[in-house]
């Protein structure tokens, strides 16, 4: 029972409470919070992304340590500092991002790093966009997708828009090309725009065979989307669908959130993402073959906790929560 997360790891300085101006440094980024999610929930974990020779890249490190992720890529390079994320949190406790990253040492992961992996090992690999913005480490998650599906694994990404760092096309240019390659798709309600819509997202499924999109929604919960591939027979292609009169029927399962006092909502998603990669992983899959309806419920019910704990508290790695938590509050 394994999953391996790949891409960047960073600083998130968040504010300070009652004290305006005043910011304290998180470990964050998306895949890095997710890997730890996954640690937290008692599944193994791993991590691959670079970190810099820094005081902020020996304190994300010793934050992997610390929470049990090993650590694929332990040697910090000195060719560039880690990754600065600036959070600003509105009155609702949702948050936007600046970012100081020209270059950050997260995009210096290259080829060489995910050829030194072995993919057999890992059940579960997964990404997100952030990884594509910039090169080598695009060119580095890019290979690591495409070798984890050639062994055989699931594939999980998030797409995890981030305006500040570069602009929408670009973003879903660069998706666009790992789509052929994903099993298990995260978006948020903000990035609708990628799918076409809402009432599009049947259609982009079956059009990119993913088996897995789950929406999330704030406070108005999740959707979780599901399409059984195996079921439909070989011959058939999303371009004659519409000829060969094969109805594909694509389920959703509405989750609703967990209502909480909000504190901030960053790595809120990620937590959500953590949980529900480790209950799959804990229900058995390690195919999409092995998915149901039932199991999709059951995740989505474990990733709404997580998520919902998470923004109880303020600051991303430190207030995802643990297995023990999740599984006291899916009790209560």
């Amino acid at each position: 029972m394994s999953i391996l997360c790949v891409g960047e790891m960073l600083i998130d300085f968040t504010p300070v409470a009652g004290m305006k101006n005043t910011y304290t440094a998180n470990p964050g980024g998306a895949p890095a919070n997710v890997a730890v999610s996954v640690a937290r929930n008692e599944i193994r974990s791993g991590f691959l992304g670079k970190l810099g020779n820094d005081d902020f890249g020996k304190l994300l490190k010793k934050t992997l340590e610390e929470n049990n992720v090993e650590i694929l890529c332990p040697e910090l390079t000195d060719e560039a500092t880690t990754t600065l994320a600036f959070v600003t949190l509105d009155e609702s406790g949702d948050r936007s991002f600046t970012f100081a990253r020209k270059p950050g040492a997260d995009l210096l992961l290259s080829k060489d790093d995910v050829k030194a992996v072995d993919f057999s090992q890992w059940d579960i690999v997964h990404a997100g966009s952030v990884s594509q913005s910039g090169l080598p480490e695009r060119n580095a998650v890019s290979l690591a997708v495409r070798r984890a599906k050639e062994a055989g694994k699931l594939v999980s990404f998030d797409i995890n828009y981030r305006d500040k760092i570069w602009s929408f096309d670009d973003c879903k240019y660069e998706v666009d090309k790992l789509l052929p390659y994903i099993d298990l798709l995260k978006i948020s309600d903000e990035e609708l725009d990628f799918v076409g819509g809402e009432k599009n997202i049947p259609e982009f499924m079956v059009k990119n065979d993913i088996s897995v999109l789950v929406l999330t929604k704030g406070k108005d919960g999740s959707s979780i989307f599901y399409i059984d591939f195996d079921s439909i027979p070989s011959t058939f292609t999303a371009t004659n669908s519409a000829d060969n009169g094969y109805d594909i029927k694509c389920s959703e399962i509405k989750v609703p959130s967990v209502k909480v006092p909000v504190k901030d909502t960053t790595g809120a998603g990620d937590a959500f993402w953590g949980g529900f990669l480790s209950s799959l992983i804990r229900q058995g899959v390690k195919k999409t073959s092995d998915i149901n309806l039932d199991i999709l419920r059951i995740a989505g019910g474990c990733g709404t906790i997580s998520g919902g704990i998470c923004i109880t508290k303020p600051g991303g790695i430190p207030a995802i929560p643990t297995w023990k938590e999740i599984e006291q509050a899916l009790e209560g």
